[in-house]
């Protein structure tokens, strides 16, 4: 989201604006602390359509890229539970400029379904002084084509709730209701320590945020490492939605923020719990199958030119690691509680070959 957000300018001109985040490329703050914008287009897509967009299959396009933490969840929940044929997916390629996400990898640049060459389109469609972020995941209304919403973290909850009459048959429950409270204040400290802690460190404005950040991310860690010793899963003897929050940055963590955003204190692979965790994860379906190693790398190395100003994307790191058992089978749990497993990939979304971990030599490519 942020870390990859943009403010649209007014229709009819591509002017950035002054503040950091409206400049290519610029992401830090000078003798600040990094601050997230939390203001997203919070309508939502309900199963009675009470805020006037009701639950339809085929109505609407989640936009993604899977370069991006925050949208790769929502790849992780539809996939999860199997919502493929109610709600199609548009995948922006890993870069963008001052305006925003594009279809670039699309034919012609433009989305198939949509028709247009950027999700900014959408956005101003929606409101033409559109003042925020022009972030990814985003749900648009295909007839009209107009974004619904980019609130990331309730889209994943109503997909869950309100999206259940198009479930696949055995999907998981990922928000199960007797759980809710604790999945909600465990995602709550994961997203202010982990999630957002690391880029608190990467787009710290000196050096004591940067030292507080980074204080505050492996404390965040240490937590989670001791949470995790003896349950396989934050909450639970299931996958929940909890999971799906912490997964997505730790799958980055080696490839990105131990050294982009210079969390290195210690790499993912040399926190043994969530090494194992996060790998017991990555190997269950509806995980590592919707991650782009090459996509994040371009992503953060590429567009962050304040803190990368050369654009060079590291060939490391290894990658061969994540297929290695993990052995947290020992700890018990099923992941998909009384559900099945996701079938394969559909075919045209799948994560380009030689973009995952099948060998090492991926790692540069």
């Amino acid at each position: 989201m942020d870390d990859t957000t943009t403010s649209a300018p007014s229709a009819g001109t591509d002017v950035p604006g002054t503040a950091a985040h409206d400049r290519p490329g610029v992401y830090v703050t000078p003798g600040a602390d990094y601050d997230r914008d939390t203001r997203y287009i919070t309508t939502r897509i309900t199963a009675d359509g009470r805020d006037g967009w009701p639950v339809q299959p085929g109505r609407y396009r989640l936009v993604v890229s899977r370069a991006c933490p925050w949208a790769s969840r929502a790849v992780i929940v539809r996939r999860l539970l199997g919502l493929e044929d109610a709600l199609s997916m548009g995948v922006c390629g890993p870069t963008h400029d001052e305006r925003s996400w594009t279809f670039d990898l699309d034919p012609g640049g433009v989305d198939p379904v949509l028709g247009i060459p950027r999700i900014r389109d959408a956005y101003l469609r929606r409101d033409p002084e559109y003042p925020r972020g022009i972030t990814v995941p985003a749900i648009v209304d295909v007839p009209s084509g107009m974004v619904v919403t980019n609130d990331f973290a309730r889209m994943t909850l109503d997909l869950e709730t309100e999206w259940t009459a198009y479930h696949r048959p055995g999907a998981p429950d990922l928000y199960p209701d007797a759980l809710r409270d604790e999945i909600d204040e465990v995602a709550q400290r994961v997203y202010t320590e982990v999630n957002n802690g690391v880029y608190r460190c990467g787009f710290a404005g000196s050096q004591r945020s940067y030292e507080r950040a980074y204080d505050r991310l492996f404390a965040g860690l240490d937590w989670l490492s001791e949470r995790l010793a003896d349950r396989r899963y934050l909450v639970g003897d299931t996958i929940t939605e909890a999971d799906v929050r912490l997964f997505t940055t730790l799958v980055r963590f080696d490839a990105v923020y131990h050294g982009h955003f210079k969390c290195n204190r210690s790499k993912l692979t040399e926190m043994p719990v969530l090494w194992a965790y996060a790998r017991d994860l990555f190997q269950t379906p509806g995980f590592g199958d919707t991650v782009d190693f090459v996509h994040v790398k371009q992503h953060y190395y590429e567009v962050h030119r304040d803190i990368n100003p050369s654009g060079i994307v590291p060939r490391g790191p290894l990658l061969a690691g994540w297929l290695t058992p993990h052995g947290r089978e020992a700890l018990g749990g099923r992941p998909f509680g009384d559900g099945t497993p996701p079938g394969p990939v559909r075919q045209g979304e799948r994560v380009p070959a030689g973009h995952g971990p099948a060998g090492d030599d991926e790692a540069g490519e």
